[in-house]
């Protein structure tokens, strides 16, 4: 039996606090703080430019440098990340993405941050799952599948997935738990990493969605009870939930190696299907199939 779940209407974005100043705030420069990160990670060397960090008073390229592989005038770039030109064309943002190296998920979502993509509109049904996706679920009855929102709600789930978030009570808000709950850092292994690469896709469908409520309410919320995630969300990383290797270890069936894949709902704009399986014969697939057989019907 499929669970659909309701998302909680409990974020509410709160007026920010001396925390969470410069954390999407009113999203007044987005765009510039992502050009700050990212120029920031690009070396010197690695760019053309001979002569080390010795001197330098900033970490990577200075703007000056960006501007001259981007083939734009100094002041140009200047007025860009100060946020002072908002109007940009996807001629020069494609060059500035080459000349900080973007790899391409961040460079979509540098076109989205210079309001070169189309936004989602509010009457999206992206917190909606498709009967004919809910019925996908039950084609995986050996296999951990849920559906994920663009705030990474767990939007439904089949018994699998159910018994495996078990731990965490009625919380399915993924970033939620790994940021806020005690028992997220037993339970995930890789923790760390799983948190690092989360912020890293919020951070993208942040871009895609500005305009999604959930999302801007969830970071204000994480971004006030949660020093790490300022921290991450402070860096502009981004990138997608791509295909991973998940090691849980669950209360009752103990540890459990899964390799998943990711997969977007056509139809539901922000909507991620992934579908977490074990090794055949292994022991996570006998953990898995006691999982399936402990699930209660609804």
């Amino acid at each position: 039996m499929i669970t659909r779940l309701t998302v909680p209407n409990h974020r509410i974005a709160r007026p920010a606090s001396a925390a969470s100043i410069g954390v999407m705030t009113a999203r007044d420069n987005e765009l510039g703080g992502f050009l700050r990160a990212s120029r920031a990670r690009v070396e010197p060397a690695d760019a053309g430019f001979a002569g080390g960090v010795s001197g330098r008073r900033v970490r990577g390229l200075r703007r000056e440098e960006v501007a001259v592989l981007a083939g734009v005038s100094a002041d140009y770039y200047a007025r860009l990340e100060q946020g002072r030109e908002r109007n940009p064309s996807a001629q020069v943002i494609g060059a500035i993405g080459r000349a900080l190296r973007l790899a391409p998920d961040a460079r979509e979502h540098l076109y989205r941050l210079a309001g070169l993509h189309p936004r989602l509109g509010p009457d999206s049904p992206s917190d909606l799952v498709h009967p004919s996706l809910l019925n996908l679920l039950e084609a995986f009855p050996r296999s951990a599948a849920y559906v994920l929102g663009p705030a990474f709600d767990v939007l439904a789930a089949n018994p699998v997935a159910d018994a495996l978030l078990s731990p965490f009570g009625n919380e399915r808000n993924m970033p939620r738990i790994l940021f806020t709950h005690p028992r997220a850092r037993t339970v995930f292994t890789d923790w760390e990493l799983l948190r690092r690469s989360t912020v890293h896709a919020l951070r993208l469908n942040a871009g895609r969605f500005p305009d999604d409520t959930d999302i801007t309410g969830l970071v204000a919320e994480l971004s006030e009870v949660s020093g790490e995630f300022r921290t991450l969300w402070a860096d502009h990383g981004v990138g997608s939930l791509t295909r991973a290797f998940k090691v849980f270890v669950h209360p009752e069936a103990g540890r459990i190696e899964l390799t998943y894949q990711t997969f977007d709902v056509v139809d539901a704009p922000g909507q991620l299907l992934l579908v977490g399986s074990p090794e055949a014969g292994s022991r996570s697939e006998e953990a898995i199939t006691y999982l399936a057989s402990m699930a209660k019907p609804a």
